[in-house]
Protein backbone atom coordinates (compact mmCIF):
# COMPACT_ATOMS: atom_id res chain seq x y z
CA UNK A 1 0.00 0.00 0.00
CA UNK A 2 1.49 3.28 -0.93
CA UNK A 3 1.49 5.43 2.17
CA UNK A 4 1.06 9.60 1.74
CA UNK A 5 3.32 12.14 4.00
CA UNK A 6 2.12 15.53 4.15
CA UNK A 7 3.28 18.91 5.11
CA UNK A 8 1.40 22.37 5.72
CA UNK A 9 3.16 25.52 3.81
CA UNK A 10 2.18 28.54 4.11
CA UNK A 11 2.71 31.17 1.28
CA UNK A 12 1.81 34.40 1.83
CA UNK A 13 -1.64 34.65 3.15
CA UNK A 14 -2.23 31.01 1.87
CA UNK A 15 -2.01 28.17 3.67
CA UNK A 16 -1.65 24.95 1.00
CA UNK A 17 -1.31 21.05 2.37
CA UNK A 18 0.58 19.32 0.31
CA UNK A 19 0.31 15.58 0.11
CA UNK A 20 3.53 13.33 -1.29
CA UNK A 21 3.83 9.88 -2.09
CA UNK A 22 7.12 8.19 -0.98
CA UNK A 23 8.37 7.25 -4.29
CA UNK A 24 10.99 9.50 -6.42
CA UNK A 25 10.78 11.01 -9.65
CA UNK A 26 13.15 10.26 -12.46
CA UNK A 27 15.00 13.05 -11.45
CA UNK A 28 14.76 11.75 -7.86
CA UNK A 29 12.58 14.00 -6.17
CA UNK A 30 9.27 13.15 -4.31
CA UNK A 31 6.45 13.82 -6.29
CA UNK A 32 3.70 16.63 -5.81
CA UNK A 33 0.22 14.30 -5.96
CA UNK A 34 -2.49 16.96 -4.15
CA UNK A 35 -1.95 20.51 -3.04
CA UNK A 36 -5.31 21.99 -1.31
CA UNK A 37 -6.00 25.36 -0.52
CA UNK A 38 -7.34 26.97 2.98
CA UNK A 39 -10.39 28.95 2.91
CA UNK A 40 -11.07 30.59 6.11
CA UNK A 41 -15.18 31.76 5.79
CA UNK A 42 -16.91 33.52 8.19
CA UNK A 43 -20.48 34.73 7.98
CA UNK A 44 -22.57 37.12 10.13
CA UNK A 45 -25.91 38.66 10.46
CA UNK A 46 -25.29 42.35 11.92
CA UNK A 47 -28.85 43.00 13.05
CA UNK A 48 -28.45 46.21 10.87
CA UNK A 49 -25.92 47.43 12.83
CA UNK A 50 -27.50 46.83 16.59
CA UNK A 51 -26.76 45.58 19.93
CA UNK A 52 -28.79 43.46 22.48
CA UNK A 53 -29.59 44.79 24.74
CA UNK A 54 -29.90 48.04 22.48
CA UNK A 55 -26.75 50.57 22.45
CA UNK A 56 -28.48 53.99 21.49
CA UNK A 57 -25.65 55.30 19.06
CA UNK A 58 -23.97 53.87 15.99
CA UNK A 59 -21.45 50.70 16.24
CA UNK A 60 -19.28 50.78 13.11
CA UNK A 61 -15.94 51.22 15.14
CA UNK A 62 -17.73 48.11 17.69
CA UNK A 63 -18.27 45.69 14.73
CA UNK A 64 -15.12 46.58 12.71
CA UNK A 65 -12.70 45.94 15.60
CA UNK A 66 -14.84 42.92 16.33
CA UNK A 67 -14.57 41.40 12.50
CA UNK A 68 -10.45 42.78 12.87
CA UNK A 69 -9.88 40.31 15.62
CA UNK A 70 -11.10 37.29 13.72
CA UNK A 71 -9.58 34.88 10.97
CA UNK A 72 -11.20 34.97 7.82
CA UNK A 73 -10.41 35.18 4.37
CA UNK A 74 -14.05 36.37 3.07
CA UNK A 75 -16.94 37.63 6.06
CA UNK A 76 -20.49 36.81 4.52
CA UNK A 77 -22.22 39.96 6.24
CA UNK A 78 -25.93 40.05 6.17
CA UNK A 79 -28.70 43.04 7.80
CA UNK A 80 -25.76 45.37 6.61
CA UNK A 81 -26.17 49.04 6.87
CA UNK A 82 -25.62 50.13 3.12
CA UNK A 83 -23.12 53.11 4.10
CA UNK A 84 -21.07 50.64 6.65
CA UNK A 85 -19.19 48.44 3.68
CA UNK A 86 -17.09 50.46 2.55
CA UNK A 87 -15.71 51.85 5.66
CA UNK A 88 -15.81 48.43 6.72
CA UNK A 89 -13.60 47.29 4.34
CA UNK A 90 -11.34 49.70 4.52
CA UNK A 91 -10.76 49.21 7.98
CA UNK A 92 -10.26 45.22 7.63
CA UNK A 93 -7.69 45.86 4.22
CA UNK A 94 -10.50 44.08 1.99
CA UNK A 95 -12.49 45.03 -1.09
CA UNK A 96 -16.21 44.45 -1.00
CA UNK A 97 -18.76 43.89 -3.31
CA UNK A 98 -22.90 44.36 -1.52
CA UNK A 99 -26.36 44.70 -2.83
CA UNK A 100 -29.15 46.51 -1.82
CA UNK A 101 -31.35 44.26 0.40
CA UNK A 102 -34.90 46.55 1.36
CA UNK A 103 -36.44 49.87 2.64
CA UNK A 104 -33.75 51.90 0.90
CA UNK A 105 -35.74 54.40 -0.73
CA UNK A 106 -35.05 57.72 0.26
CA UNK A 107 -31.60 56.46 1.56
CA UNK A 108 -29.52 60.01 2.58
CA UNK A 109 -33.03 60.62 5.04
CA UNK A 110 -32.95 57.12 6.08
CA UNK A 111 -28.84 56.88 6.58
CA UNK A 112 -29.37 60.23 8.74
CA UNK A 113 -31.93 59.16 11.12
CA UNK A 114 -30.32 55.82 11.81
CA UNK A 115 -26.81 57.20 12.34
CA UNK A 116 -28.40 58.74 15.55
CA UNK A 117 -31.18 56.75 16.64
CA UNK A 118 -30.29 53.08 15.23
CA UNK A 119 -32.64 51.28 17.71
CA UNK A 120 -35.41 53.11 17.01
CA UNK A 121 -35.46 52.61 13.30
CA UNK A 122 -33.70 48.88 13.29
CA UNK A 123 -34.31 47.38 9.40
CA UNK A 124 -35.91 51.06 7.87
CA UNK A 125 -32.73 52.48 8.56
CA UNK A 126 -32.16 50.51 5.10
CA UNK A 127 -30.33 47.66 4.18
CA UNK A 128 -27.29 45.71 2.26
CA UNK A 129 -25.93 42.03 2.29
CA UNK A 130 -22.29 42.23 1.83
CA UNK A 131 -19.52 40.26 0.99
CA UNK A 132 -15.75 41.29 2.41
CA UNK A 133 -12.26 39.51 1.02
CA UNK A 134 -8.96 40.56 2.87
CA UNK A 135 -7.58 37.86 0.78
CA UNK A 136 -7.19 37.18 -3.77
CA UNK A 137 -8.78 39.50 -5.66
CA UNK A 138 -12.63 39.60 -7.13
CA UNK A 139 -13.06 38.66 -10.60
CA UNK A 140 -16.91 38.72 -10.99
CA UNK A 141 -19.80 39.67 -9.30
CA UNK A 142 -23.29 38.74 -9.69
CA UNK A 143 -26.82 38.74 -8.42
CA UNK A 144 -30.44 37.37 -8.25
CA UNK A 145 -33.02 38.41 -6.81
CA UNK A 146 -35.18 35.10 -5.22
CA UNK A 147 -38.43 37.13 -3.48
CA UNK A 148 -40.04 40.34 -4.25
CA UNK A 149 -42.53 40.68 -1.42
CA UNK A 150 -42.75 40.50 1.12
CA UNK A 151 -39.43 41.83 1.34
CA UNK A 152 -36.62 41.33 -1.22
CA UNK A 153 -34.47 38.74 -1.14
CA UNK A 154 -30.98 38.63 -2.73
CA UNK A 155 -28.52 35.99 -3.64
CA UNK A 156 -25.09 37.64 -4.67
CA UNK A 157 -21.56 35.90 -5.08
CA UNK A 158 -18.10 36.81 -6.40
CA UNK A 159 -15.72 34.81 -8.66
CA UNK A 160 -12.74 34.94 -6.10
CA UNK A 161 -9.33 34.18 -7.31
CA UNK A 162 -7.37 33.23 -4.42
CA UNK A 163 -4.32 34.92 -5.02
CA UNK A 164 -2.69 37.33 -8.09
CA UNK A 165 -0.95 34.47 -9.79
CA UNK A 166 -3.03 34.12 -13.52
CA UNK A 167 -2.94 30.12 -12.48
CA UNK A 168 -3.86 30.68 -9.11
CA UNK A 169 -7.00 28.47 -8.18
CA UNK A 170 -10.79 30.24 -8.27
CA UNK A 171 -13.73 30.06 -6.41
CA UNK A 172 -17.55 31.23 -6.07
CA UNK A 173 -18.57 32.70 -2.85
CA UNK A 174 -21.92 33.58 -2.26
CA UNK A 175 -24.37 35.15 0.00
CA UNK A 176 -27.65 35.59 0.73
CA UNK A 177 -30.63 36.44 3.18
CA UNK A 178 -33.99 34.46 3.12
CA UNK A 179 -37.35 35.18 4.06
CA UNK A 180 -38.06 34.75 7.48
CA UNK A 181 -41.29 33.10 9.24
CA UNK A 182 -42.13 31.41 5.85
CA UNK A 183 -40.16 27.69 5.88
CA UNK A 184 -41.50 26.73 2.55
CA UNK A 185 -40.76 29.93 1.03
CA UNK A 186 -37.02 29.93 2.55
CA UNK A 187 -36.53 26.35 1.52
CA UNK A 188 -37.92 27.28 -2.07
CA UNK A 189 -35.22 30.18 -2.02
CA UNK A 190 -32.45 28.20 -0.64
CA UNK A 191 -32.80 25.84 -3.42
CA UNK A 192 -32.72 28.57 -6.15
CA UNK A 193 -29.99 29.67 -4.98
CA UNK A 194 -27.89 26.30 -4.49
CA UNK A 195 -28.89 26.12 -8.58
CA UNK A 196 -27.27 30.02 -9.31
CA UNK A 197 -24.34 28.91 -7.47
CA UNK A 198 -23.92 25.97 -9.33
CA UNK A 199 -24.36 27.48 -12.85
CA UNK A 200 -22.25 30.14 -12.19
CA UNK A 201 -18.96 28.25 -11.29
CA UNK A 202 -19.35 25.09 -13.24
CA UNK A 203 -17.02 22.98 -12.03
CA UNK A 204 -15.19 25.07 -9.83
CA UNK A 205 -15.15 25.09 -5.92
CA UNK A 206 -18.60 26.60 -4.64
CA UNK A 207 -19.61 28.37 -1.04
CA UNK A 208 -22.91 29.62 -0.18
CA UNK A 209 -23.57 30.70 3.53
CA UNK A 210 -25.90 33.49 4.94
CA UNK A 211 -28.88 33.27 7.06
CA UNK A 212 -30.90 31.06 5.87
CA UNK A 213 -34.02 31.31 8.60
CA UNK A 214 -34.24 27.85 8.55
CA UNK A 215 -33.06 25.43 11.03
CA UNK A 216 -31.97 21.57 10.46
CA UNK A 217 -31.57 22.89 6.85
CA UNK A 218 -29.85 20.12 4.29
CA UNK A 219 -29.05 21.39 0.77
CA UNK A 220 -28.65 19.00 -2.08
CA UNK A 221 -25.44 18.62 -3.39
CA UNK A 222 -23.87 20.13 -0.75
CA UNK A 223 -21.84 19.35 2.34
CA UNK A 224 -22.48 21.65 5.48
CA UNK A 225 -19.24 22.83 7.02
CA UNK A 226 -20.45 25.11 9.80
CA UNK A 227 -23.72 26.14 11.29
CA UNK A 228 -25.50 27.98 14.34
CA UNK A 229 -29.25 28.21 14.49
CA UNK A 230 -30.25 29.39 11.11
CA UNK A 231 -26.85 30.56 10.10
CA UNK A 232 -24.79 27.94 7.73
CA UNK A 233 -22.19 27.87 5.57
CA UNK A 234 -22.46 25.45 2.74
CA UNK A 235 -19.75 23.76 0.55
CA UNK A 236 -20.02 22.16 -2.92
CA UNK A 237 -16.37 21.12 -4.62
CA UNK A 238 -14.71 21.33 -1.38
CA UNK A 239 -14.40 19.88 1.74
CA UNK A 240 -15.01 21.39 5.35
CA UNK A 241 -11.19 21.23 7.30
CA UNK A 242 -12.43 21.37 10.33
CA UNK A 243 -15.60 21.90 12.45
CA UNK A 244 -17.00 25.63 12.52
CA UNK A 245 -17.65 27.22 15.04
CA UNK A 246 -19.75 30.08 16.49
CA UNK A 247 -17.68 33.26 17.85
CA UNK A 248 -18.25 35.12 21.07
CA UNK A 249 -19.08 38.65 19.82
CA UNK A 250 -20.74 40.06 23.38
CA UNK A 251 -23.73 42.03 23.02
CA UNK A 252 -23.34 43.04 19.06
CA UNK A 253 -25.92 41.72 16.88
CA UNK A 254 -28.39 38.98 17.73
CA UNK A 255 -26.83 36.23 15.47
CA UNK A 256 -23.22 34.93 16.21
CA UNK A 257 -20.55 34.84 13.72
CA UNK A 258 -20.01 31.50 12.47
CA UNK A 259 -16.48 30.72 11.52
CA UNK A 260 -15.80 27.61 9.03
CA UNK A 261 -12.47 26.79 7.12
CA UNK A 262 -12.60 24.86 3.93
CA UNK A 263 -10.46 22.79 1.99
CA UNK A 264 -10.12 23.61 -1.93
CA UNK A 265 -8.39 21.77 -4.56
CA UNK A 266 -5.30 23.12 -5.56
Amino acid sequence: MRKWRGRVAVVGSVTVLVLRSPERSAAGHPGVYVGRVALHVLTWNLMHGRAVPPAGHDLLDEFAGALAAWRWDVALLQEVPPWWAAPLADRLGGDRRLVLTSRNFGLPVRRALAARWPDLLRSSGGGANAIVTRRGRIEEHRALRLCRWPERRWLHAVRLRLSDDPDAREAWVGNLHLTVHDAPAARREARVAAAAMRAWGTGQPLVLGGDFNLRGLVLDGYACAASHDVDYVFVRGARPDADGAALERGRLSDHAPVSSTVSLAG
